[in-house]
């Protein structure tokens, strides 16, 4: 589960020398994500954003457009079904006048089913390991929208539901080279260049 003091270590390792009105951004969001991974609140996470306020997980559509969807969304199927392990990693975070930029990895066990990002996918008792980038927009001081990107198919493979011997993708490599660049490049373009010469 994602602690106070993961949320504490991503306050740290936020952008330096902020001004006071990005440092009011920050903490509207660290405010709005102890919500949901801390205290477990809907209501108060949907506290933290405006009336017409949109949540968008691109890569499955998940989420909801205005605050009835958004708490039906939160208090159903997002806060229910983080899993109990979760731990957020920060990479990275960027903040500009209206908008903040966290990059981060996702660790968890695949316990429970999680139809935020695994609609319809029974728990298969897996580890995962992803990268995610979360883009905020603020207005009038609080959360208006957030676009969640995070890689799918990586997912997948981690989950057993993709071969990454015949498509070209990958599992938990993708997030770890996030935190080691210098982990090998080309992988991918190397085994195709290989298949392509037989």
């Amino acid at each position: 589960m994602v602690t106070e003091q993961t949320a504490d270590k991503q306050a740290v390792q936020a952008t330096p020398n902020l001004t006071p009105a990005q440092e009011a951004l920050q903490s509207v969001w660290e405010e709005h994500i102890g919500h949901e991974f801390g205290t477990h609140s809907s209501e108060d996470a949907l506290a933290t954003m405006v009336e017409d306020a949109y949540v968008n997980h691109i890569p499955v559509m998940t989420g909801g457009v205005g605050k009835a969807a958004l708490g039906e969304f939160y208090s159903k199927y997002f806060i229910p079904q983080i899993p109990p392990d979760l731990e957020l990693v920060p990479i990275s975070r960027t903040i500009g006048t209206d908008r903040l930029v966290d990059e981060m990895l996702a660790k968890f066990t695949h316990t429970i089913q999680i139809e935020w990002m695994l609609p319809g996918i029974a728990p298969t008792l897996k580890r995962v390991e992803v990268a995610v980038v979360a883009i905020v927009q603020f207005r009038d001081g609080k959360l208006a929208h957030e676009h969640l990107y995070w890689d799918q198919a990586s997912v997948l493979v981690q989950l057993g539901m993709l071969d990454p011997n015949t498509l070209p993708v990958v599992g938990a490599d993708s997030a770890r080279k996030v935190l080691n660049p210098s982990l090998p490049s080309n992988a991918l373009i190397e085994r195709a260049s290989t298949g392509r010469r037989k």
